[in-house]
């Protein structure tokens, strides 16, 4: 069929002409595959007319957000929930993240994000433990609970600031604190309020 462009159902008389484009997808080197016998030569010179590689998404870090973003719509509308956006720790954990499954990983990935997301933002917390606990994502504090609670304090102070942009009193409104207190915090963690105006 991919030769003559025709076939013959089983049981069949009649020869029925075919007019399709195959368009196959491996992840394995099939030039290796046939030095190997593992794959028939006829069959891949068949397939191989206009052959295109796609890097592993570990090798295309600018698609990851993209990608992300386009998931995260994608589960909104399934979900019915309003979640507008992925906070910056979060993104940071998606990008140090290595992505042995590739995009379907990812995708798996927001939409556990989207299930367990409980307000308007999709938080580091939210990630599969696999992001989390990966030394390479750099996500992990050092064991303690003080850390960890640093971590989080930093996201939440953070995402209030962007809602308020930059706008130190207005976020220490939503945080229900005082400003002084949230300025305090601003200073400790190094937090750039300017960023978010």
């Amino acid at each position: 069929m991919l030769q003559e462009k025709e076939l013959e159902r089983v049981g069949g008389d009649d020869i029925i002409k075919v007019d399709v484009r195959i368009i196959a997808a491996t992840n394995k080197p099939l030039e290796k595959a046939l030095e190997k016998g593992g794959f028939r030569e006829d069959l891949y010179y068949r397939l191989n007319i206009f052959p295109i590689y796609l890097p592993p998404l570990r090798e295309r870090k600018t698609d990851i957000l993209l990608l992300a973003d386009f998931f995260l719509e994608k589960y909104r509308k399934k979900y019915k929930k309003d979640v507008k956006r992925i906070s910056t720790p979060a993104i940071d954990m998606l990008m140090r993240y290595h992505w042995p499954g590739n995009v379907r990983e990812l995708e798996n990935c927001m939409e556990r994000a989207m299930l367990l997301c409980n307000n308007h933002v999709v938080h580091s917390y939210n990630m599969p433990p696999s992001l989390q606990t990966a030394e390479s994502s750099e996500t992990v504090p050092s064991g303690s609970l003080f850390s960890a609670l640093a971590i989080f304090e930093k996201d939440f102070i953070v995402d209030a600031l962007k809602n308020a942009h930059g706008n130190i009193a207005k976020a220490a409104r939503v945080l229900d604190t005082s400003e002084r207190i949230l300025g305090l915090r601003v200073k400790k963690y190094g937090i750039q309020s300017k960023q978010f105006r």
